[in-house]
């Protein structure tokens, strides 16, 4: 899962950044209103933390843009210890949740994960396509009744495309969630047919349809 911070405190910030990324999330950062809005129009995440209280611009505009632009993005609010107004105008602008300075970061880190279960898994603590389930805790995937032996990438690949279902995703948008906004700067992207080949392979072998298919021109999708 790919995921954006906003924190004008650097100190915050960087300690944030290390901490989620070490749970295993793509991470992005943002220390300022126009740079977190700058990625916002170039970029999905599937969760922003954004902290409402930023030097150089209001968060709670922020938070609109994400409602207009990507309804389906969770947003984590950071709110100061006694502003309750704040809280109170997130949450009716849309925000999912918010957590109070100072906090651990292992509460923020599950309730990102708790945010993540109400948006992209329907609330449940398992995602099944048919014969193919996926325990997201655990990092489990199993089909056919069989457990399957996936690199990271090729877990990540297969809940992306599974939580995606019956959309084209396109080999740009496949590279941005997987490996962050940078790989935007690559000259192509074939990595992306290979991990595709793997994954194929690996869900043939263990009896499971093939329902990922190549949309010539545009990416892939993945369906019945």
């Amino acid at each position: 899962m790919k995921i954006l911070i906003v924190e004008d405190e650097l100190d915050l910030l960087t300690t944030t950044y290390s901490y989620m990324k070490k749970e295993d999330f793509i991470c992005e950062s943002a220390v300022s209103y126009f740079d977190a809005e700058d990625k916002l129009i170039t970029y999905k995440y599937d969760i922003v933390i954004l902290d409402i209280n930023l030097p150089d611009g209001n968060g709670l505009d922020l938070l609109k843009l994400i409602k207009e632009k990507t309804p389906e993005t969770g947003v984590l609010i950071v709110s100061a210890k006694n502003s309750l107004d704040d809280k109170l105008k997130g949450l009716d602008l849309g925000a999912d949740d918010y957590i109070t300075k100072p906090f651990h970061l292992a509460e923020l880190n599950s309730r990102v994960n708790s945010l993540i279960r109400r948006k992209k898994f329907a609330g449940k603590k398992s995602v099944i396509f048919n014969e193919i389930e996926i325990d997201p805790d655990a990092k489990i995937v199993i089909a056919n009744k069989k457990p399957l032996d996936l690199t990271k990438k090729e877990y990540y690949l297969l809940l992306y495309f599974i939580t995606n279902k019956n959309r084209v995703l396109t080999k740009e948008a496949i590279a941005e969630h997987l490996w962050g906004d940078n790989i935007d700067l690559v000259d192509n992207f074939d990595f992306i047919y290979t991990h595709m080949r793997n994954l194929r392979k690996k869900l043939k072998t263990n009896g499971a349809t093939d329902y990922l298919k190549t949309i010539y021109g545009l990416g892939y999708k993945f369906g019945e």
